[in-house]
């Protein structure tokens, strides 16, 4: 049974790391992501574009004195998923319209909502709370890259 257990495969890549709650951690974190793409070979936008929006929100509204965040990234075959957790789980991210009071911050979601495939929240373990997004790798690396680049040459 161990010998199939070591010789399962899988063709999932992932990479995980803990960054300070801070201007300087969402950074490192936007530029961490952008190196790994780019060493998997997958488009930077608009994953780095998310990554950016999730990793400046853990920093300014899921700071916790004394605790950092985590940004995670997985790819299979069809699909890149990123999460970015933080330890203020009692304070989830609410969505607006675009027909909300017009304001200079908290448009964040809906950038993130333009841009992935699919986006939501998970809660727990306690005291965390998980944002993440997905781009369908399948189709040419989500709905941005289809649009912005429609007639230039690239996805279908």
């Amino acid at each position: 049974m161990n010998e199939q257990i070591s010789t399962l495969h899988t063709s999932a890549r992932q990479f995980c790391v803990p960054l300070s709650a801070t201007r300087r951690g969402a950074r490192l974190g936007r530029l961490l992501a952008t190196e790994q793409l780019r060493s998997w070979g997958l488009p930077l936008d608009p994953a780095r574009l998310i990554v950016a929006e999730l990793t400046a929100n853990a920093a300014l509204h899921g700071r916790v004195t004394g605790r950092s965040f985590r940004l995670a990234l997985s790819v299979t075959p069809r699909l890149l998923r990123i999460e970015v957790t933080d330890t203020r789980g009692d304070h989830l991210p609410a969505r607006r319209t675009a027909a909300d009071v017009p304001a200079e911050s908290g448009y964040g979601l809906l950038l993130i909502e333009e841009l992935a495939d699919r986006w939501g929240v998970r809660q727990g373990p306690v005291p965390c709370k998980t944002v993440w997004a997905e781009l369908d790798l399948a189709t040419g690396a989500g709905k941005y890259v289809l649009r912005s680049h429609a007639g230039r040459g690239f996805g279908p």
